[in-house]
């Protein structure tokens, strides 16, 4: 009789010290989670009909959001048009060198701007992840000005969606391969200031009200 209880007795243990490790291990993974996928702190009220002037648009991209939103003035206020979710620079922080992985900070009053607009619908990459040289572009490069750091640009994000919104592209802000020709059919012309905010900077005072 002691026999056959032992067994059962061993099996609720073992179930129960199991159990114990995968909460414990499900802890330790929830501050990382909540980094990673923190929710922006306010959502934008967006007004796609809002009346503008065309040459008003422009765009603020937020690290600490991973958001990028067109916003343009109307009347004797700012109004956002529309808004993304984007993946930004694998590495946090200000751009420094190339290849550290880092999205390039606009300077407090003097935003980049577009400088071209390419077709990127054929263009290939390799990420050195074995699979090669794939597309990953998506339709449109929107080239920025970012003086100090050439080739950065907003792009889809062909063949690594699943990075949007995240932390893991090169340097680049990547968009969602649908997300990139809206914003280049509806919004996106050369010259079109684009302010990229560091991931401890706040709302500015546009996008407070």
């Amino acid at each position: 009789m002691k026999k056959l209880l032992f067994v059962p007795l061993m099996a609720m243990l073992l179930l129960s010290c199991e159990g114990n490790s995968r909460q414990e291990a499900g802890a330790q993974a929830k501050p990382q989670e909540r980094e990673e996928k923190m929710a922006p702190e306010k959502p934008v009220a967006v007004n796609e009909n809002a009346p503008h002037d065309k040459n008003s648009e422009f765009i603020v991209i937020s690290k600490k959001d991973l958001r990028l939103t067109v916003y343009a003035r109307s009347g004797n206020d700012t109004v956002a048009l529309a808004t993304y979710p984007v993946c930004m620079g694998k590495n946090k922080g200000q751009k420094e060198d190339k290849g550290d992985m880092r999205t390039p900070e606009s300077p407090e009053g003097k935003p980049f701007s577009i400088t071209r607009i390419q077709d990127a619908s054929t263009w290939t990459h390799d990420f050195g992840d074995g699979r090669g040289s794939i597309l990953a572009y998506g339709n449109w490069f929107l080239r920025l000005d970012t003086p100090g750091h050439s080739g950065i640009g907003i792009h889809g994000s062909t063949n690594n969606e699943n990075t949007v919104p995240g932390r893991a592209s090169e340097g680049c802000i990547r968009l969602l391969d649908k997300d990139i020709i809206q914003l280049k059919e509806k919004y996106a012309r050369v010259g079109m200031p684009v302010i990229i905010k560091a991931e401890n900077q706040g709302p500015l005072p546009f996008e407070q009200k």
